[in-house]
């Protein structure tokens, strides 16, 4: 099982990034959502192969059920 991070980056000049590492599919953007609305509004996303992999073996198991 591996360990779920989720990392917020902050640059000299107030940037911040929030990234996510270990989360199945979407469940990483339930996990950063608390954390996403307090730095405030997004302006760009990057979706991870993890995300994806994710997305598609949720979708094969859903399928065969």
């Amino acid at each position: 099982m591996s360990s779920k991070t989720i990392e917020i980056i902050v640059t000299a000049k107030g940037e911040t990034s929030v990234q996510t590492r270990g989360f199945a599919g979407s469940s990483c953007r339930d996990a950063s959502r608390f954390i996403e609305q307090a730095l405030g509004q997004r302006l760009d996303e990057q979706l991870t192969a993890e995300f994806h992999q994710a997305t598609t073996v949720e979708q094969v198991q859903q399928q065969r059920m």
